[in-house]
Parts: structure tokens; sequence; C-alpha cells
């Protein structure tokens, strides 16, 4: 399949990308339109579920929080798919510490991979299946609890690791457009989030930090996920169904 554009835009996301035509295992690369990570999907138009009709969306993998899945979720009663809460974290920060110091979010990233282990094998088995796709990973923002699960599933998919952090870095990009969104839903938080330089940042080293702790700690990310329940066959799953 030729190159697609990896940005697909939508009216109520800001950060929905493709995850496809990278290079990956033996000379294999990642099926286009078939692996997909993105921002909250509780605000889609008419025009954005069509443009997920289109794609053929099989599955979505809510990575968010309850309280986060109480104030809206992808559509399922109009966009019938498999739908998997699997959150990463217990509650999300408070306000109070958006203004986190320079460095702070490569340290949350390593404690996301290190408590949700379990979380993050689960959403890897499902990503596994071949009926599983084409398949949405998501959270908020679709840059931090997206960002570690999507390093981690690149890795084991033999994405090299300056790829793997190119990829999270695009996010970037959307993060202008995010803040945006969120003064004009909450105006009087309008200073704190327009101030809050690093809980939007998506700086390369984020990942290659969260990357270079795995190795650390495990030896490689395929031994992390091994430790986290999704071994071999799981990772040998992912490379059956996602490469091309």
């Amino acid at each position: 399949m030729p190159e697609l554009d990896r940005r697909i835009t939508l009216e109520g996301a800001v950060n929905f990308r493709d995850l496809g035509g990278y290079q990956a295992a033996d000379g294999r690369r990642i099926k286009w339109r078939t692996l997909f990570r993105a921002d909250s999907l509780s605000r889609l138009t008419p025009s954005d579920r069509s443009v997920i009709r289109q794609l053929g969306v099989a599955t979505v993998i809510d990575l968010r929080t309850s309280y986060e899945l109480e104030g809206g979720r992808f559509p399922v009663e109009e966009i019938p798919v498999g739908f998997h809460h699997v959150p990463l974290l217990d509650r999300v920060p408070s306000p109070e510490k958006f203004d986190l110091a320079p460095g702070m979010l490569a340290a949350q990233y390593a404690e996301i991979a290190r408590d949700a282990a379990p979380q993050i094998a689960r959403v890897l088995t499902i990503v596994a299946e071949r009926h599983a796709h084409p398949v949405i990973v998501h959270c908020t923002a679709g840059k931090d609890r997206t960002g570690v699960l999507v390093a981690v599933l690149l890795t084991l998919l033999g994405v090299d690791e300056e790829t793997v952090v190119h990829d999270y870095a695009q996010s970037a990009e959307a993060m202008e457009a995010l803040r945006g969104k969120l003064v004009e839903r909450y105006p009087d938080g309008k200073d704190l989030i327009e101030g809050a330089t690093e809980m939007f940042s998506a700086a390369p080293t984020n990942i290659s930090a969260l990357l270079r702790d795995l190795r650390n700690d495990y030896g490689s990310v395929e031994d992390y996920a091994e430790a986290a329940g999704a071994g071999s066959s799981v990772v040998a799953g992912l490379r059956d169904t996602l490469l091309e």
C-alpha cells in the first residue's frame, strides 16, 4: 500500500494518527489503516463518525480513568465496536499538578509502565487478535498513557527506537490545539492551562528515557512485556497480525 496521511483530521479530536508504514521486524512494515492512536473520542461530530465508519474500526481501547469515562466515551451506540476500558491510572492528576518540573513526565511514564504493567499486557493481548482490527488505542491527550503503550507496542513490533521516539514527538503539534480546546471548555483555568508547559510537552527525551529505564530494569522491552504477562506468543501474534 502506498504512503497514506498519518494524521487524520477530525473535528472533535486533535491527535488521531495512523501507525502504519513504520519499518519493523524482518524487513516488514506495519499495515496502514490497521492501528491508530488518538486523544479523547467522546466529542466526535457526525462528520467524524463518518470517518471512523469509513476506516472500518472494529475495536476501541480506552486507557482513561473511570472518572474520565463517566464524562463521555466513544459512541458505541452509533458505531458498534468491541469496546475495552483498560485504565492505566487510577485517577487523573489534580489541576494543581499540571505545572510539572521539566523531566517529570518521563518519571511518570516509568511509573505507568511499572504500575500498570498487567493492564498494558492486556491491551497488547487484545491488539494481537486479528479480529480486533482496525483498532484505536486512546487516552485524553493521546500523548502520555497512549504514548507509553504505543512505545512498548512499536518496540515489540521491531520498530527502531529513533522511529518510536519520533512517533511520540508528533503529538507536540496537536498539543496547542488541545490547549485551545481546553481553554474554550474551561475559561476559568486559562492561566493554569497555558502555563503548564511540561504537562503539554512531547519532548523526545520523555520516551527515550522510558525505553532506557525498561531496558535497565528488565533487560529489554520484550522481557518487560513477558514479565507483565504478554510473552512471546503475544509478541508473535502482534507481528503476525500487524505486519506485512
